[in-house]
């Protein structure tokens, strides 16, 4: 395997990076404290395993080949961000952390993962970075898992740990003033990941 350490210096940034699943993830832990985060945490984790393998097969080609089904892909993630902001938007309107009613864990894992399967970047992230970390004399698949795990695991420490931070600063962002803040600042910027996913191009 070709440098694996930069790989995971790689992968450490990428995940750091803003977008909809920290978004997510903040959301999550300010309105349901860290351990509410934790599903749709493994979500993203899942999400982004389930992508790395789909980018390895014969799908992955057709989708960064074909036109239409990148545009398919696009709009559908697109719209469903979209629908996240609007959720966002009009949740938690001046109501403290207590007054809200959690959703399932297994909604917030779905949810999470929904984020990962309807981004086609995500898809062409992994088609473009694995090939420069596995080493063709080698037998593929046991780098390719390495690289995969080694993945996932990065995403529930980098998620984990901004939801404990998330966590330890609720108690402002869960009374009134703060809730509403969260809420609009969080409908917004989900909304902004949609619109920036509608106009991406390959």
């Amino acid at each position: 395997m070709h440098s694996y350490g930069l790989f995971v210096l790689f992968a450490t940034l990428t995940i750091l990076s803003p977008g909809p699943g920290v978004v997510l993830t903040l959301s999550n832990a300010v309105r349901l404290g860290w351990t509410g985060a934790v599903p749709g945490i493994l979500g993203i984790a899942s999400g982004a395993f389930v992508v790395a393998a789909v980018s390895a097969t014969s799908v992955g080609l057709i989708l960064s080949a074909s036109a239409t089904a990148f545009t398919v892909l696009k709009y559908a993630g697109a719209a469903y961000l979209l629908y996240l902001g609007f959720k966002s938007w009009r949740s938690d309107r001046f109501r403290t952390l207590q007054d809200v009613r959690p959703s399932r864990p297994s909604y917030r894992f779905l949810e999470a993962a929904s984020l990962q399967f309807l981004n086609p970047k995500a898809i062409f992230f992994f088609l473009a970075v694995f090939p420069q970390f596995i080493d063709t004399a080698q037998a593929f698949l046991p780098q390719f898992f390495k690289l995969v795990a080694s993945y996932a695991v990065l995403v529930i420490l980098v998620h984990g740990s901004y939801a404990l931070l998330a966590n330890a600063a609720k108690g402002w962002l869960s009374s009134p003033k703060g809730s509403w803040l969260t809420a609009k600042v969080s409908g917004v910027t989900f909304a902004g990941f949609g619109l920036l996913m509608a106009s991406a191009t390959r």
